[in-house]
């Protein structure tokens, strides 16, 4: 079949809406402003630190709970009707912050809520769209898209930390919420288009040569029944989990413990906004390479200079030489959603990406929240970081190792076999 490629693809315009949509969700408000939450609202509550990182565990428990449900949905019902309605959602959840009392419990109630929502106007639909428009530059696209919470992670650590001075943790939530009500709905709904066959095209922008072609043709890929059943599937959900849980755990009580090593709490939030900038590098770097190299080998050497970084840290480096190894780890932690998106498609191609997603997502996920508050409890016990940090060290140096044991991709770029069936070759490496 004889194709072209339009000069203007729409796929480009789908990465800036999803990038926009990260900016404004629930995980960028979650995650990259815990850090500088985690103080205030510890004084407030006049708890520990371990107690109050409690909130994001319990908000991870949920997150990885729910993602697979949602792929799931995505895979069966597209991804507007799972996106819109949870776009609004998020936005009254987080505004509600305004009426958290005195209880430590209702902050774990609102974190619960954040939880069992964001995911459906997170990563992965997101990244489900994205897999969808592109084939051949699916990494590039992917880092593109994530640059949305790049950003956020750059912003929002001082941009918090300035409103929480102002008003008051709980307004400062509520600051948030607002944007996220309004505008990731309307770019949503004027803009997104979850197939390129809406418009005629197959992924890449590439014109089929008779108009049927895009509307008969399937997803590539391996159903679910045969995904869960390799050895390649769990070997990934154990890297993402152990490369999760130290890149959460330092990300998240970065600002904290620079705080503690004798920065004023507005210069260790600018701090922690350089992961922001470590993962927009990240993640465009990392997209470029995995399009062009064997995407485990960029990984190893992405999280092997990763876990250096932990070590730094682990030593109890400040000023510039904490920021750097900061910006080490924020180099993997932004780098992971695309990592796990790009292997996840090429291993068991887009069938049944939603869910595969979902749950190697809830992975990374659930090593956060079992990460940050390991973190916490730590430095409870010890009132010192320096244990958990050389603790999850080791972690990352396993994950690093474990990227090398990955086999040939199932589907490399410019394969459009849509059998689901495994040879038998490739059946014995899975």
């Amino acid at each position: 079949m004889n194709s072209t490629r339009t000069r203007l693809f729409y796929g480009w315009w789908i990465v800036a809406v999803t990038a926009v949509c990260l900016l404004f969700s629930e995980p960028t408000v979650a995650v990259y402003s815990f850090s500088v939450f985690l103080k205030a609202v510890s004084r407030d509550f006049h708890a520990g630190r371990g107690a109050v990182s409690l909130a994001f565990t319990i908000h991870n428990l949920c997150l990885a709970t729910i993602s697979p449900f949602v792929g799931r949905l995505i895979d069966r019902f597209g991804i507007r009707r799972v996106v819109l309605p949870s776009a609004l959602l998020v936005g009254l959840v987080i505004i509600s912050a305004k009426w958290i009392g005195s209880g430590l419990s209702q902050y774990y109630i609102f974190y619960l809520a954040m939880g069992c929502i964001g995911p459906g106007t997170g990563v992965v639909p997101y990244s489900a769209v994205i897999s969808r428009w592109f084939d051949r530059h699916r990494g590039l696209a992917l880092g593109l898209m994530s640059f949305g919470s790049g950003i956020a992670a750059m912003l929002y650590p001082p941009v918090a930390q300035r409103l929480i001075g102002l008003y008051g943790w709980r307004s400062a939530y509520a600051i948030f919420g607002t944007a996220i009500l309004v505008i990731p709905f309307l770019v949503l709904w004027l803009f997104l288009k979850e197939d390129p066959s809406q418009m005629g095209l197959f992924s890449d922008g590439i014109v089929p040569s008779y108009p049927q072609a895009t509307t008969d043709r399937k997803l590539p890929g391996l159903v679910w029944s045969q995904i869960w059943t390799t050895g390649t599937f769990w070997l990934l959900v154990c890297t993402f989990f152990l490369a999760g849980a130290g890149a959460h755990a330092c990300v998240l009580h970065l600002a904290a413990m620079l705080s503690d090593r004798g920065a004023s709490a507005q210069a260790a939030a600018n701090a922690v906004s350089i992961i922001g900038l470590a993962m927009l590098v990240g993640r465009a770097g990392c997209g470029y390479f995995l399009d062009r190299f064997f995407a485990p080998r960029v990984c190893a050497a992405l999280f092997g200079q990763s876990a250096l970084g932990v070590a730094l840290l682990a030593s109890g480096v400040s000023g510039p030489l904490g920021i750097l190894a900061g910006f080490m780890v924020g180099l993997a932690f932004g780098a992971e959603v695309e990592v796990i998106a790009f292997l996840v498609s090429r291993y068991f191609g887009l069938r049944s990406f939603g869910l595969a997603y979902g749950v190697g997502f809830s992975s990374f996920v659930l090593a956060g929240a079992a990460g940050t508050y390991i973190m916490g409890a730590g430095f409870d016990r010890a009132h010192s970081y320096t244990a958990p940090l050389i603790f999850f060290f080791f972690l990352m140096l396993v994950a690093a190792f474990l990227f090398t044991r990955l086999g040939p991709y199932r589907f490399a770029a410019g394969s459009r076999s849509e059998s689901p069936a495994l040879s038998p070759t490739l059946e014995a490496v899975l």
